[in-house]
């Protein structure tokens, strides 16, 4: 470092060069007005990285310097969300997205007259940037909802997010949510290089701009042409929450973050939809891909109103250009054994680009759906990318058939292990009767188990679970909590620091929780969400396996159809000879031994806000449903509790403004105990 302290001059340039940076930054991005060229900002930049060579304690963290140049990571980081990143619900027509404004306006009550915030659905990658008191902190991925991975270093390198918000008072705390996403005029020059200089060549734009945030290297990173684009916030502490969807996102412009300049408000939901074809028209001659239109209720009190579900809010949805569709070859079917044992035939294509991407394999579905499409072996058919996502065989062109075209049959016994095929009277699947004999289900129920949402078991990868397999190691997943170390060792590529590894990730997995044992089990149509319902509702898997399926459907959310499977589960003797076993092993978890309507938070609705610093928001949602409590997204007039925790915002101010109940982490910890007996 230089020991002699920068001249005045050379601060005052410095501080300079860095307002007139962020301001052409702000221009170019957020205003699409740029007044310098390239050449001339290039040149900006580089006086300012002489002038910080020389003198390094002129270096800012906001400097536009300071983007690139961060050593390579080992691996990404697990960063929590201060508030959970939903997904949205999807409607694939106009009629759906009319359904979806009914239900909006049921919910608010006859005299309702949403109006919605119409913006493009951008085919990117969705992230979170968190900054406190106007500066970029960190930066993550969605993840689950819940935890994403910390790319901070990576989306600095974006010149599109400001490092520092504009604006004298910036708010304390803030997440906002928006997309990266690369223009298609970068996405062609980026493939085109890669084809000279002979390296993999990007499938589409959207898997362009995540593998390019992915990179543990942040400067190859800024070598990729990203752009960003805000659609919402998170969390929001130390400023006041703007009344409506569209205002909260000028002020984000404001802020000098870029948001879509197809903005528009719809004053009702015939104006949604014409929004909706001129996007559609429109879209041909963008820069960049979008796959729909987004849909979010204008009044903010409204959205808090009508809250969320387990996955998606109630306020907002997405509705779905229709699906490209190109024509190719069937050259051939394989069934592949899923979890459950369910056959699925699955096309194999001559492969054919569609929807942005080259597509090889479809779904066929079922011996139903191959029926009706009637379509054989060696036809031409008509492939689509359902949601512009998964690939599907919609028709067959039987006026291109070949002769000898062959009918498409199942195999009478399971590709896997041979055992007997069985069709249920009334119902389209074709299962394996080999349960848990056969090593396609074996294999997929034990990767089940091990995932992190469900037991948690790091480094049980799906290659180490087919030797595991193949090797009859592991023929149950109570097995899992039997293997030696000397076992493990003989695997392929196991060293004994790695098998160490699993086996303390093994142990570890043995505290749980109840809704994530549940969710583990792999019960047919129990998801994460039903999983905490079950575990919530009846306290303790006892009286889960006592209950029959009448009182299952009682259950919120819980449907005839969920219900029967739930019940069945339990009932059959093979099952509950498992879950003996895996209480035998030592997993246990914090079970009330009481039934839900006895539970002392049942019926209540608790909103967790703020940042709690001795439990997680996930641990302190798992111990007050464990106790009864539903725990919601947004505060209501039903919301009995909401705790606040340090930074909370616009819950905190939403309850006190109805009159809830408002407690802080103490107050929580002190119930919590007292309610479990403790």
């Amino acid at each position: 470092m230089n020991a002699k302290a920068a001249p005045a001059a050379l601060r005052r340039e410095a501080a300079a060069l860095r307002e007139q940076l962020q301001s052409h930054n702000l221009r170019y991005y957020v205003h699409d007005d740029p007044q310098i060229s390239d050449a001339e900002y290039d040149s900006l930049l580089r006086r300012l990285q002489e002038i910080e060579a020389a003198h390094p304690e002129l270096k800012t963290p906001d400097s536009p310097t300071q983007r690139v140049g961060a050593a390579p990571l080992a691996a990404f980081e697990p960063v929590r969300h201060l508030q959970p990143m939903l997904s949205l619900g999807n409607a694939f027509s106009l009629e759906e997205l009319r359904q979806f404004d009914r239900r909006v306006r049921e919910r608010l009550g006859a005299d309702a007259a949403p109006c919605y915030a119409c913006e493009p659905k951008f085919d990117g990658l969705a992230v979170n940037l968190c900054y406190r008191d106007g500066v970029l902190v960190s930066g993550a991925t969605r993840g689950d909802g819940e935890t994403g991975e910390d790319i901070t270093a990576n989306l600095r390198t974006l010149n599109a997010i400001p490092l520092r918000l504009q604006g004298s008072a910036p708010p304390h705390l803030i997440e906002v949510r928006g997309e990266v996403y690369m223009p298609l005029r970068g996405f062609a020059e980026l493939n085109a290089r890669a084809e000279r200089e002979g390296e993999k060549v990007f499938v589409n734009p959207r898997n362009a701009a995540a593998g390019s945030l992915r990179q543990l290297d942040p400067r190859v990173t800024a070598a990729r042409p990203l752009r960003f684009c805000a659609y919402g916030v998170g969390h929001l502490a130390g400023w006041p929450e703007p009344d409506s969807q569209a205002r909260l996102l000028e002020q984000l412009r404001h802020w000098g973050l870029p948001i879509s300049p197809l903005l528009e408000v719809a004053f009702d939901i015939d104006a949604a939809i014409a929004y909706f074809q001129r996007l559609e028209a429109q879209r041909p001659n963008l820069d960049y891909a979008i796959d729909g239109a987004v849909f979010k209720v204008d009044r903010i009190d409204w959205q808090h109103r009508l809250g969320s579900a387990a996955r998606a809010p109630r306020w907002a949805i997405a509705c779905k250009f229709a699906a490209e569709e190109a024509a190719t070859k069937l050259e051939g079917v394989e069934f592949q054994v899923g979890r459950t044992g369910t056959l699925t035939p699955v096309a194999r294509l001559q492969p054919v680009f569609v929807g942005g991407v080259t597509v090889a394999n479809a779904t066929l579905h079922n011996a139903d759906e191959i029926e009706r499409l009637g379509v054989r072996l060696g036809d031409t058919v008509v492939v689509r990318r359902a949601g512009d996502v998964i690939p599907q065989v919609v028709r067959a062109v039987p006026e291109l058939r070949p002769e000898g075209a062959r009918q498409i049959r199942f195999p009478d016994a399971c590709p896997a292990c041979a055992s007997p095929l069985e069709r249920a009277p009334g119902t389209v699947a074709v299962r394996c009767t080999g349960g848990l004999v056969c090593p396609a289900q074996r294999r997929e129920s034990i990767r089940h188990f091990a995932s992190r949402e469900a037991m948690d078991i790091e480094g049980l990868g799906e290659k180490l679970i087919e030797q595991l397999v193949a090797r009859d190691l592991v023929r149950t997943v109570v097995d899992l909590y039997r293997l030696a170390r000397e076992q493990l060792l003989s695997l392929e590529r196991m060293a004994e620091k790695s098998a160490d590894n699993l086996l303390a990730a093994i142990d570890a997995s043995r505290q749980t929780t109840l809704a994530r044992f549940l969710y583990a089990l792999g019960i047919r149509e129990v998801g994460q969400a039903t999983a905490r319902i079950l575990a919530g509702e009846f306290g303790s898997l006892d009286a889960l396996m006592a209950a029959d399926a009448e009182r299952l459907q009682e259950l919120r959310d819980i449907g005839p159809v969920a219900a029967g499977h739930v019940h069945a589960f339990f009932d059959n003797p093979d099952n509950r000879a498992v879950i003996a076993a895996l209480r035998g092993a030592g997993i246990t978890w914090p079970e009330a031994e009481r039934a839900t309507g006895e539970l002392p938070l049942a019926g209540q609705s608790w909103v967790l806000t703020g940042t709690l610093e001795s439990l997680t928001r996930e641990q302190a949602r798992e111990r007050l449903e464990a106790l009864g409590a539903s725990v919601a997204g947004s505060v209501s007039r039903q919301t009995r509790v909401v705790v606040a925790g340090s930074r909370a915002g616009s819950k905190l101010t939403k309850a006190r403004a109805l009159g809830v109940e408002v407690i802080d982490e103490a107050e929580l910890l002190r119930r919590l105990q007292y309610n479990a007996g403790l």
